[in-house]
């Protein structure tokens, strides 16, 4: 089992899905001769050539158009946003058709799409490049929404998305790009999309995050751990539509306190939408309000002072903190 970077594990996937299935084929600006942007599609012009990786024009609207024909004609076309800044510009084909096949044909017709997007803060970029905005997504009725937080479960849960019958937005946190290694199955590996995953037991809080907010997320609790022997439930989010309520409601019921933690602004985000199904759910249960840790309502600052925008592991550790006083 070889140690991999998640650019390196989303590769993986992209290569092994294109090998089992000829109907998969890969498009976008840069993604053939360049390689893409962050090297993600390295190899698979040399390996499949030119009619299943296609290098396209610099139209976001016109990759997800075209794509969604394909889709509608048999194949399974994996887009490629440059970067999620980038990707408001195929929202009217997202929204306006992607999404609206099965209800529009009522399940006659689906559309097998996957767009890619490397997003998020904490590499230095310019403007439109480190933004956080999976809740604009997640608004979408018919798409679900992936954020991935490592490279195993980044390659797995995008074999999954390439599998499933609907379109499907995979967010890629490109801070964790190439941050670390976890071991990655040689053979194929898939996880159940809307599933959760319990990274942590314990039961003197929950905390929920997802996507590049796991690392300093563990570190947070980390340095509660050494000085006053913290057990948390942590749960790794992974899939935002569908949402997996359940294990949320159900640490909650467990411990009666819960943090949760995303890199995107506070207000109308999915930390608002867990604060909503705790309430829904389990608001006799908690022992103290739900409290957030989030980036501000403003854009991403430039890359002087983006690490303080960001959610860092003494903030995180200082909510959980406050929240297990309460």
């Amino acid at each position: 089992m070889a140690k991999l970077t998640m650019v390196q594990g989303i590769n993986l996937a992209l290569h092994q899905e294109m090998e089992r299935d000829g109907d998969v084929l890969v498009m976008g600006e840069d993604v053939g001769m360049d390689e893409g942007v962050f090297r993600v599609t390295a190899g698979l012009l040399a390996k499949y050539g030119s009619k299943r990786v296609i290098d396209t024009p610099l139209a976001e609207g016109a990759i997800i158009g075209t794509a969604i024909g394909m889709a509608l004609a048999g194949l399974r076309p994996v887009c490629e946003m440059q970067f999620s800044g980038f990707s408001y510009l195929m929202v009217a084909q997202l929204e306006g058709h992607a999404s609206r096949y099965r209800q529009r044909t009522q399940d006659r017709w689906t559309c097998p799409l996957v767009v890619r997007m490397p997003y998020g803060a904490g590499v230095r970029a310019l403007e439109h490049h480190s933004e956080s905005r999976e809740h604009l997504y997640s608004t979408i009725p018919g798409v679900k929404v992936i954020l991935p937080s490592g490279p195993r479960n980044a390659r797995a849960l995008l074999a999954a998305a390439i599998r499933d019958p609907d379109p499907v937005v995979f967010m890629e946190p490109k801070r964790s790009y190439r941050a670390f290694r976890e071991e990655v199955p040689d053979e194929p590996e898939t996880m159940e999309i809307g599933k959760s995953q319990l990274v942590e037991e314990g039961d003197d809080v929950t905390v929920v995050t997802w996507g590049a907010m796991m690392r300093p997320t563990l570190e947070g609790i980390e340095l509660l751990r050494k000085s006053r022997g913290l057990k948390v439930d942590l749960i790794d989010l992974l899939t935002m539509t569908p949402m997996d309520s359940d294990t949320i409601v159900a640490s909650v019921k467990k411990t009666g306190r819960c943090v949760v933690v995303q890199e995107a602004p506070k207000s109308v985000s999915i930390s608002s939408e867990i604060v909503a199904r705790i309430n829904d759910e389990a608001l006799m249960y908690l022992e103290a309000p739900v409290k957030r840790v989030t980036t501000w309502d403003t854009c991403t600052p430039y890359f002087g002072r983006e690490m303080m925008y960001l959610p860092s592991p003494p903030r995180i550790a200082a909510a959980i903190e406050e929240t297990l006083a309460f």
